[in-house]
């Protein structure tokens, strides 16, 4: 079949455009890309096409770069393409960002795409990845250990909001901005299905003489060796090996397609809470996934912490669920740029590390202490709770006070309470006697554990304090010395409530 039919047939089969769709045509020079935009040129009045090139100078290969750039703003202007040029110092941003040169390279190029097809108002980015590069692809990600996300290799269209640009690149924030819009930025590659052979052969039939890049032969980069080296080998055993990584790459899509199905309705089965920091899971519904799900929604939580993260490590997620699985509360796992999986009593946290996060279902304190009104209402700052504290005489209880099932709420020995009340956190080498032992004291932390009070929670937990020592962990236990007996007169009551129902302001 013809390259300019084949092509016609991928934009068909994936619905890559649709007609009157403006399209930016990543335009090096080379046999790929000078492939791409004369096809398309052919089919512009099929489809109904608007298209612009954009060729970006790397900074790195000198006059050759120069003499590429030029070359294309002359093949452009032959084949009546309007052209943007850019030029990015590839080798100063691979140092900023701490990153290979190819990879460097790579983001300086989609981010200058990208906002060149912002300012043009285009909705499509066309790529002239083909099926040799597809193969070499999914060979890449297999050896470094992909899982079924890259080993299906690239896809025919891909949503740029999903391509992990970082902030910093250009377009970057407006390719986010547009892609949460209705109208989302696509990457198309309409080359996918075409071998590196057929596109040299049309370049010929066609008399287009692409420029050469010689970095394409240097054996230092991962991709070359694979293409000069490893794929030649293994032609050896299997004549069709690129045949081969080409079918399974699209099967693999296919199932990947229909575990993302399923991982999204996993996902809202078992998320409790999402916020920017932090991920919980429901710890029972989770490990009663099949450990297929239990994988995606892991790497799902991390993609959605970590956007810029473009391979999550296998060994990462593997002991991360492996700990999940088989491990108690408290333990942790590492996992990539600064995240980690930890268990709580009856949650899974992906999150930064450190993280701690406030139960919005309960009174959280967020400074180290708090002079209490008393009586009044003291409001906690920043959050939506305050301490309400009243002084009744003990005939003034009310009836059945003693079966109190409210946690956030206690009486106490007002004369025992004293006049300076305050709310804090917990302090290291903080003791107290628990109701019910008989005056003996205990560690604050132990009880914490033993209470099953959530490790996130202990730090932010209000404790309400007279000057000698602890009154009320509040949400768990009084102090034996502030219990009701009797010889109480007053009943200092406190209760933490929502502010709404304080009235205070």
């Amino acid at each position: 079949m013809d390259v300019v039919e084949q092509v016609a047939r991928t934009i068909e089969r994936y619905d890559l455009v649709s007609p009157g769709s403006a399209v930016v045509i990543g335009f090096s020079g080379g046999p790929d890309s000078l492939c791409l935009l004369h096809a398309l040129c052919q089919l512009r009045e099929r489809y109904g096409l608007a298209l612009q090139a954009a060729h970006l100078h790397h900074g790195i290969r000198g006059a050759e770069a120069d003499a590429d750039a030029e070359f294309a703003q002359r093949m452009a202007a032959e084949l009546g393409v309007p052209i943007a040029i850019g030029r990015r110092d590839v080798p100063k941003l691979a140092a900023r960002w701490k990153l290979s040169l190819e990879e460097a390279a790579r983001r300086a190029r989609y981010g200058y795409l990208v906002g060149v097809a912002l300012r043009a108002g285009a909705g499509h980015i066309a790529v002239g990845h083909n099926a040799d590069d597809q193969a070499e692809t999914v060979l890449m990600h297999w050896l470094r250990g992909a899982g079924l996300a890259g080993l299906r290799g690239m896809l025919p269209l891909t949503w740029l909001r999903d391509l992990r640009l970082e902030p910093e690149d250009e377009g970057a924030q407006g390719a986010g901005a547009l892609g949460a819009g209705q109208r989302p930025l696509a990457l198309i590659r309409p080359l996918l299905e075409v071998p590196r052979a057929e596109i040299e052969a049309y370049c010929q039939r066609q008399g287009l003489a692409p420029r050469f890049d010689r970095s394409n032969l240097d054996t230092t980069y991962f991709r070359n060796r694979l293409r000069h080296e490893l794929l030649p080998a293994l032609e050896g055993y299997n004549p069709n090996i690129r045949a081969v990584l080409r079918r399974s790459a699209r099967v693999i899509a296919d199932d990947y397609a229909l575990l993302r199905q399923l991982g999204s309705e996993a996902w809202r089965q078992v998320v409790l809470a999402e916020s920017a920091q932090a991920i919980a899971f429901d710890l029972a519904a989770w490990r009663a996934l099949p450990i297929g799900l239990q994988r995606a929604t892991v790497r799902e939580a991390i993609h959605r912490l970590r956007r810029s993260l473009r391979n999550i490590n296998w060994v990462h997620v593997e002991n991360a669920i492996e700990l999940a699985r088989n491990k108690g509360t408290g333990s942790e796992a590492t996992l990539p740029q600064g995240l980690a999986l930890r268990l709580g009593y009856d949650r899974l946290w992906v999150a930064e590390e450190g993280y701690a996060e406030p139960s919005e279902d309960a009174p959280a304190l967020g400074v180290e202490r708090l002079p209490v009104r008393l009586p009044g209402v003291t409001p906690l700052p920043g959050t939506r709770w305050a301490l309400a504290v009243e002084v009744v005489a003990r005939a003034e209880l009310p009836a059945g006070w003693e079966r109190n099932a409210d946690p956030w709420r206690a009486y106490l020995d007002a004369d025992v309470a004293g006049a300076e009340l305050a709310l804090r956190t917990r302090q290291p080498g903080d003791r107290f006697q628990p109701l019910g032992l008989g005056g003996h004291e205990k560690p604050l932390r132990e009880w914490l554990i033993n209470a099953k009070v959530p490790a996130a929670d202990r730090d932010r937990l209000p404790i309400l304090a007279a000057p000698a020592h602890i009154l009320w962990v509040g949400g768990g236990q009084i102090d034996e010395r502030a219990k009701i007996g009797p010889a109480t007169r007053r009943v200092l009551c406190v209760q933490f409530r929502r502010i709404e129902e304080t009235g205070a302001s």
